[in-house]
Order: C-alpha cells, then structure tokens, then sequence
C-alpha cells in the first residue's frame, strides 16, 4: 500500500530539523507543506529551510513560484501527490514536513477542491462587501450557507471565504465531506510540541533573529519589486509593511509581528487538535532531535508501519531550485531544539 509520514505542529517546533534527521534515516525526501516557502525570495519572514539545513536531501515545493504568481492549495495537493507516489514506486517513504493545516488537511483528508473557474464579477461583489462591512461580516454570512466549511478556515481568511462565497454562488455543490480520511494511503502523522508558555518564547526569539538577519530589508525588496501581492500578507511581512507605508514606527512593527505569530501558533495547535490520528510528542521533554527521531520510530514500529530501510544516508541532492553550497548557514531561525 502506499504510504507517507507527515510531521507537523505549531511554529518553532522543530518540525525543518526533525523531518530532514528522518528523511536522511530512510534514505528519503522531503514534501514541504508549508504555504509560504513556495515563493523564491521571501526566505527569512518564512523560515525557509536553507540548502546547508536540508543536508543533501532532497525537498519539494521550497522556491516554485515569485511571489506575484498565483498557487491554490488544490494545485498543491494535485502534485504533492504524484510526488508521493513516484517516491513510494522507488520503494521510498516520503516525509510532508509543515505547519499549514489546509495543506497538510489536503493530504491527509480526501478534500475535493472545486473545479469551479472564477468568476470575477461576484468575486468583486464579495470584495467590495468586505471592505464596505468587514472580513467578519462576510466570515458569518458565510457560517450561515456553508457553516461546514466555515469551521475549518480563520475568521479572518478574506481569500478563502470569498473564494467559498464565489464557488456557491455559481451554483457548486456544497455539500463537501471535510473530514473523510485519505484512506488511499497508509499514513503516520506526528505532531510536535511543547508548553504554551516555552513555544511563545521562542516565538519572539525568532522573531528578533528574523530582525537580525535583515527581515526588514527582505520585504522592502519585495515589496517595492512586485508590490502588495497575496504573499506579502503573511505574517512578518504585512507587519514590515505597515511600517514602511509609515503607519507606525519599527518597534510596533515587531511587537506585531510577535503577537501575531504567537496568535498563529494557537490556532495551529486548535486545528490539528482536531486530528485523534496525531501522535503528539513534546519535544521539550526529549534531549533534542535525536531522542525525538528515536521515540518516532519505535512509535512507527509499534503502529506496524513497515518503512524503507533505516541507513546512514550520507549523499543526496539539493533542491532544484537551490544551487549546492548556497545559502544561509548556521540559521538561528531553524526550528532545531537540539542535534
């Protein structure tokens, strides 16, 4: 049967060192599910695994698009899992490494994304009714057509609401399966995490070393390269933003930028909560990665999962988009606990 292995939790978790400890065990590559890390140039506001972090394994879906391209989550799932299955034809597990639920969902779930195309007129209605009213309002009218649908997305997700909006207002389906289990494949999914209090620690940590490292500069570049695009309202980016359209000064920024990644991490753990398949390991209680990696493959065992051959895999290739021997070294915003 084929199979795949998804590490996933909150940000700042370890989930970037952990995958790659794992994948280099079984000889294997990594699938990020990460909705950020797909745009070239925007690598410190993402944490972007680095090509010194990813040592010699392979990843896929790390700088395929510029950040003014459009990307759905459907296109997403469509080649993630072709990716999967040509590494499962090489007798090989694949590990999805990430913290982006619906990307994560759109594997692990059998979601059927509509192929309904856009509509422009009634995507500009519902845009306009958004900034006339609120992101809120049209979140609750949607709860009141499709309430389904509506639990699984942030109340302040004005892209997919819309899009959901638009999608039944040209007469689609609604009525959608959203917890159907991808029973296609034979899957273990690992979720990690720590205290509440610890995570938001590091949280700001990072935050000050996404400072150091020059955020500021990164989305300056970007933002005056192909201006406000849907990738630049990520957090850390409409953060920075704010400040150089002079809304408020650099220390506010920061302190937004902190707050709203502290905000994103609960909602992350609230939506894989959600998941009783999870098996969830602190790391914090773990001397570091190599503890982790050891209980995650007893765990394995236990649940009977028959893996590729477990090595001391030394040689592999970058990935594609990256040259070799490129990149940021030593990165103080890897998600490491401890080799």
């Amino acid at each position: 049967m084929k199979k795949f292995i998804v590490i996933t939790g909150p940000t700042a978790t370890g989930k970037t060192a952990l995958s790659v400890s794992l994948a280099k065990r079984l000889n294997s590559e990594v699938i990020s599910a990460d909705s950020m890390q797909i745009y070239k140039g925007m690598d410190i506001g993402t944490a972007k695994v680095s090509p010194h972090e990813m040592q010699g394994v392979r990843h896929h879906f790390v700088d395929i698009i510029e950040p003014n391209e459009d990307y759905s989550v459907a296109i997403f799932q469509r080649d993630a899992l072709k990716v999967i299955d040509e590494i499962n034809e090489d007798g090989r597990v694949p590990i999805i490494a990430g913290g982006s639920g619906l990307y994560v969902n759109a594997l692990v779930y059998q979601l059927e994304f509509s192929k309904v195309q856009r509509n422009d007129d009634i995507r500009q209605k519902y845009t306009k009714m958004a900034d006339d009213k609120s992101v809120e309002y049209l979140y609750n009218e949607l709860e009141k057509i499709d309430p389904k649908y509506a639990s699984i997305i942030a109340k302040q997700d004005k892209r997919r609401i819309i899009r959901r909006l638009e999608i039944i207002e040209s007469g689609a389906d609604t009525d959608y399966d959203f917890r159907r289990y991808n029973e296609d494949y034979e899957i273990i999914i690992i979720g990690l995490t720590m205290p509440r209090d610890i995570l938001y620690e590091r949280v700001n940590k990072r935050v000050d070393a996404m400072m150091e490292l020059g955020l500021l500069q990164e989305v300056k570049s970007v933002y005056e390269k192909f201006g406000m695009t849907t990738a630049l309202k990520a957090i850390g980016y409409k953060e920075m933003i704010g400040y150089l359209d002079g809304e408020y000064d650099l220390d506010e920024a920061v302190r937004l930028v902190k707050r709203n990644t502290r905000r994103f991490a609960k909602r992350q753990l609230t939506w894989f909560k959600k998941d009783e398949r999870i098996k969830w390991f602190d790391v914090i209680n773990r001397q570091g990665t190599g503890d982790t990696l050891s209980d995650m493959l007893d765990y394995m065992k236990e649940k009977g999962f028959q893996h590729a051959k477990i090595n001391d895999y030394t040689s592999g290739c970058f990935s594609e988009s990256s040259p070799q021997g490129e990149g940021r070294r030593n990165n103080p915003l890897d998600e490491r606990v401890s080799d």
